[in-house]
This record gives C-alpha cells, structure tokens and sequence, in this order.
C-alpha cells in the first residue's frame, strides 16, 4: 500500500521532502513567535536543512535521468 501512495504521490509532483519542509516551517514558525532571540538560529538550521533537501532532490532526479549517448 505504502508503494502505491508513493508512486502516486510522485506522480503529482510531490516528494517525501515538502511534507517534511512543511512541518519545520510550521516547528520553526511557532519557535520564532515563542522565542524571538532565537531567530538568527532558527533561520540558519531551517537553511541549512533546505540546503540539504534540495541537494538531495537534485541528485536524485539527476540520477534517474540516462546518461546522454556519446558523440563521435
């Protein structure tokens, strides 16, 4: 079942990435309100975990795509 939900879910453009992003925006943003000298931190981790999910998709991505045929 979980396969399927992936498959699916892949279809329409959405990986396992943005539903994490989503959750911490939503951890970061509540952090922010509750503790505003925290800022300059939070916003470095949260960039930094961007980074690394970008990155990730790209390689990804980058690997399912065939290697182009040489020229000669």
């Amino acid at each position: 079942m979980t396969e399927v939900v992936e498959k699916g879910l892949k279809k329409i453009g959405i990986t396992v990435s943005k539903p994490v992003l989503a959750i911490l925006c939503i951890i970061f943003g509540i952090l922010v309100i509750a503790i505003p000298a925290l800022i300059g931190i939070i916003v470095g981790i949260f960039l930094i975990i961007e980074g690394v999910l970008l990155l990730t998709e790209y390689l990804e991505l980058r690997k399912q795509q065939p290697a182009p045929a040489p020229t000669q």
